[in-house]
């Protein structure tokens, strides 16, 4: 029997239709694309790129071609404020990528494009300690010209791996995931923004206490006040001020066949 791969419901968070899975129903999801071999972009909505989505056409038009899943405790914030419920699970990419790796029900081929040269290699590694099962290669870094471009798309094309995790930082993540692939690259591209990172050790995540808290974004910018100040403490008033802004010209929730 085919496993439906339609989104139950979604929500209009700044336009985006962001799709309310449990985290058990976002990877039966996935995983169902993957074993019907049906092409599915996959990306995250968080305050950052929802506010960029806001300003910039192109990224919003992006999201469209995408399912898109919830990321961070601000987005439950306007999802509470535009539908009066919060999304049924925080499925952000640092933790959701290992646990669909962890999930899957049979080896699987994960491609990982991205980041500054030898983070992905570092990735790959990690990825195999986390589940071994799984025939990781790397694609490219994240700072390939269109010579390279024309390459890496060939390889993609020669291997199509089930999953390719897509690591060029939003908005070009989305962009070129819209532009340049098609089922012929791969079968499931998942923009993971700054994943490859923080596998490999590069980026240091919260510990386990302030995750459960929900405050991560808190912890980066502790770390990092000079980079993250202007997407958080700027970011997030911005973003929740732009749901005040639907809700007062009103807001649509719809759910897919």
């Amino acid at each position: 029997m085919t496993i439906s791969t339609k989104p139950v419901a979604l929500m209009d968070i700044l336009g985006v239709q962001v799709a309310d899975y449990s985290k058990s129903e976002a990877l039966a999801f996935i995983h169902a694309c993957v074993d019907q071999g049906r092409y599915q972009p996959v990306a995250f909505l968080n305050a950052n790129n929802a506010n960029i989505a806001w300003t910039d056409r192109q990224a919003f038009e992006a999201f469209e071609e995408f399912v898109v899943l919830s990321d961070g405790i601000v987005v439950d914030i306007a999802a509470r404020m535009l539908h009066g419920s919060q999304f049924k699970a925080n499925l952000n990419g640092t933790d959701f990528v290992p646990a669909l790796l962890k999930s899957a029900s049979r080896s699987l081929s994960v491609g990982l494009l991205g980041a500054a040269t030898g983070v992905a290699e570092k990735a790959a590694a990690r990825f195999a300690q986390i589940d071994p099962r799984h025939d990781y290669q790397v694609i490219s870094h994240g700072y390939f010209d269109a010579n390279a471009e024309d390459t890496l798309l060939a390889t993609l094309a020669d291997w199509r791996p089930d999953i390719l995790l897509v690591a060029l930082g939003t908005p070009r993540q989305e962009k070129w995931v819209m532009d340049k692939l098609t089922s012929e690259h791969c079968t499931v591209p998942i923009a993971v923004g700054a994943l490859l990172d923080f596998v490999a050790g590069n980026a240091a995540r919260a510990p386990k206490w302030v995750r459960a808290l929900r405050s991560e974004w808190a912890y980066r910018l502790a770390l990092e006040p000079s980079r993250l100040w202007r997407r958080y403490v700027l970011g997030n008033p911005v973003f929740l001020a732009r749901a005040i802004y639907q809700k007062l010209q009103g807001t649509r929730q719809r759910s897919t066949p």
